[in-house]
């Protein structure tokens, strides 16, 4: 029997999550979940189609996987795969191609995994992706029990003219409130500390069904434990004035944002169909930190979009310059197929998108170096990981900065009060200073940080 199978994920923390549940429906049915470094019977490829380079990096992999066993059996899924079946099914050696509905029960579509003369691909259409696909995931990053994904949300019913993901993975759906708690419990009881709530637009949960965001989390706080929530990133025009307030007086929230901006310039954001402008986002970012000195903020931002002029992207980077926030995640815009932007006038050159990539690249180093230098001397709350590494253990504050101290295994998986007292490549270093419940952090008057 062909039973070791290696998993790979390309993409987002979603992703990373669906391919956990792919893996789990495996085990269940008596295989072996080997590293993909390790030579495997069976490949599974969940990918991502956000960027030109996600789906080139499919092409890779799969070729590098047949080198590995020429005989292995090539599965590939996920949105890449909902939007060209037929591209995939046309790389050499690819045995069968999954829809984004189809992942969830492959068992169904493959009887025997025995190499093929041609690809099968079972894909439905988009608009008949009204299920949820419940999932959840340790961080890809991490060994151990420490940090969970949990999957509440799919799907979106925005319209960004540069965005694929509403093609790919159909309309916004959620997860019953009930589910959500039962999983959320469920992470809790296997001792992870910290669940990331991710999705595709995680802030519009629950709207099918009478519910939203806030009132999930009002919920999930109530639940017993020692633990706290991170939200993964969440829209400008959704993050509410409440959940900005529900955050701010529950230390099982953490004081950490990722909201998408995309541009600084009002008329790219036109362009880009987003639903807000430059003042509104500005004005949000404003009300987080007069809140929550000493939260952390990231920010995602698009260069290169078709029509963005010099002016624009001047105007994105003297607003993002301005702005109170800790650190970006710079995108450069590519042509995405049966996207509005393929349609836009004024494309941008190649060499100068990687210009104004590099140039926002070099803005984050500087706003996370203040960053960082704003919090010394204060005391945060960290949960450390199980790697050691060299001597040294890392960990997260509920802010996201990455903090590093000596190893000390009495400290993995525990939440930790430290004071940053000083800065090294990229990590915070700190003194600690006691260890105790979650709960108890608060005594501290702690307000945390973000990398």
């Amino acid at each position: 029997m062909n039973n070791k199978v290696a998993l790979h994920t390309l993409g987002c923390k979603l992703n990373f999550s669906e391919t956990s549940m792919i893996g789990k429906e495996f085990l269940s049915h008596g295989f072996t979940i080997v590293d993909f470094k390790e030579k495997a019977d069976i490949y599974v490829f969940n990918t991502c189609t956000v960027t030109e380079n996600a789906e080139k990096e499919c092409r890779q992999l799969v070729r590098k996987a047949l080198r590995e066993n020429p005989e292995a059996y090539i599965i590939v899924t996920g949105c890449y795969a909902q939007l060209r079946p037929g591209e995939i099914a046309s790389i050499e050696g690819v045995d069968t191609v999954l829809g984004s509905q189809e992942k969830f029960n492959l068992f169904e579509y493959i009887e025997k995994f025995e190499k093929q003369n041609l690809a099968c691909i079972f894909v439905s259409p988009v608009k008949d992706n009204k299920e949820f696909g419940a999932a959840h995931s340790t961080d890809p990053n991490i060994i151990g029990r420490t940090r969970a994904f949990l999957k509440i949300q799919d799907g979106c019913d925005y319209k960004c003219s540069f965005c694929t993901i509403p093609i790919a993975r159909g309309l916004s759906r959620s997860m019953q409130p009930d589910k959500v708690i039962s999983e959320f419990k469920y992470l809790i009881d296997q001792g992870y500390k910290e669940i990331i709530l991710t999705g595709v637009n995680v802030g519009d949960y629950g709207k099918a069904f009478n519910a939203n965001l806030y009132k999930l989390l009002l919920k999930l706080i109530d639940v017993e434990g020692d633990f706290r929530i991170r939200i993964s990133s969440i829209e400008p025009n959704l993050l509410s004035d409440e959940l900005i307030e529900l955050t701010t007086g529950s230390n099982k929230l953490c004081k950490h944002f990722h909201i998408p901006l995309q541009s600084g310039s009002d008329e790219i954001l036109r362009s880009m169909r987003r639903r807000y402008e430059s003042g509104d986002y500005s004005d949000l970012i404003y009300k987080i930190k007069n809140r929550i000195p000493d939260a952390g903020i990231g920010v995602d931002v698009i260069v290169g979009f078709p029509g963005e002029t010099e002016e624009d992207f001047t105007q994105t980077y003297d607003f993002l310059r301005e702005l109170p926030v800790s650190y970006l995640h710079v995108f450069t815009y590519s042509e995405r197929p049966d996207t509005h932007a393929l349609s836009l006038p004024g494309s941008v050159s190649i060499s100068e998108r990687k210009r104004r990539n590099s140039m926002l690249r070099i803005l984050s180093d500087k706003k996370k170096s203040a960053y960082f230098n704003s919090m010394l001397g204060k005391e945060v709350q960290v949960l450390f990981e199980s790697e050691n590494t060299e001597g040294k253990m890392k960990g997260f504050s509920s802010n996201y900065i990455r903090v590093i101290r000596d190893f000390d295994e009495s400290l993995v998986n525990t939440f930790c009060n430290l004071k940053i007292t000083g800065i090294m490549n990229g990590l915070c270093e700190g003194t600690f200073i006691t260890r105790g419940s979650h709960s108890a952090a608060n005594n501290f008057g702690i307000d945390l940080i973000a990398c």
